[in-house]
C-alpha cells in the first residue's frame, strides 16, 4: 500500500504508540496472573536477605511510575516528591494493600500514555534534568518494567514452588503450543495488523 509522506510518518507513530501500550499491557498481565497465586506471607518473602520481595518491588515500581508519568512529558520525570529509598522500605502488609499500589502506578502510567498523541513522540522530557525525546522516555519505561516484571515473576515462581502455575510456555509443551498458534493464525480473518491488541508473552 502506497502512502503519502505525512500519513506514513503519522500512521506510523500512532502504530509506536498502540505497541508500546501493548508491550505495558502484556507486562501488567504478567504481574496480575504471578501477584494472583501469592498469600499474605508470600508478600514479603525473600529467596535471600538480599533479596527485593514482591512488595518492594511492587512498591518500587508504582512509585517510578507516579513520578514518571504524572504530568508527562511537561514536567520532569523526577518528581520533588518522590521518596525513592522509601520504596525499598518493605512495610505492605496485605494483599489488598499491594493491590492498591500496584494498580495505582499503572493507572497513571495508561492515563499518560493514553494522552499521547503521535505527534508528542519526539517532544522533549527530561528525567532528572537529562533530556530525552517522549519515544526514548517510553522505551527506557519499557525497559526498566520489564526487568522489574521478571524479578517479581521469578520471586513469586520460587515462593510457591512446585505449586507453581507457569505463566508461559510449560516444559515440553513448546512444539504443541506452536502448533496451536499456527493453527489459530490460519483460521483468523484475513486482517491488517491489530494496533493496538496485547501480544502473547510466551516465550
Amino acid at each position: 500500500m502506497e502512502h503519502k509522506s505525512g500519513t506514513f510518518i503519522s500512521d506510523l507513530a500512532a502504530h509506536v504508540l498502540a505497541v508500546a501500550k501493548s508491550d505495558f499491557e502484556g507486562q501488567k498481565k504478567l504481574g496480575d496472573r504471578a501477584i494472583a497465586q501469592l498469600d499474605e506471607h508470600g508478600l514479603n518473602w525473600q529467596p535471600e536477605p538480599e533479596s527485593n520481595s514482591i512488595s518492594v518491588i511492587v512498591k518500587h515500581m508504582s512509585g517510578n511510575m507516579v513520578s514518571r508519568w504524572t504530568d508527562f512529558p511537561h514536567a520532569d520525570g523526577e518528581k520533588p516528591g518522590r521518596n525513592r529509598d522509601d520504596e525499598f522500605v518493605d512495610d505492605i502488609s496485605s494483599l489488598a494493600q499491594l493491590q492498591e499500589v500496584w494498580e495505582k502506578g499503572w493507572a497513571v502510567l495508561f492515563n499518560a500514555l493514553n494522552g499521547l498523541k503521535p505527534e508528542d513522540l519526539l517532544l522533549e522530557v527530561t528525567i532528572r534534568g537529562q533530556p530525552h525525546t517522549v519515544l526514548q522516555a517510553i522505551h527506557r519505561q519499557i525497559s526498566h518494567y520489564g526487568y522489574h516484571v521478571g524479578q517479581l515473576v521469578y520471586v513469586a515462581k520460587a515462593y510457591k514452588s512446585t505449586e507453581w502455575q507457569t505463566l508461559s510456555i510449560a516444559k515440553g509443551r513448546s512444539a504443541k503450543f506452536n502448533e496451536e498458534m499456527l493453527l489459530r493464525q490460519t483460521n483468523a480473518p484475513n486482517t491488517s495488523l491489530p494496533s493496538s491488541t496485547p501480544r502473547d508473552v510466551s516465550r
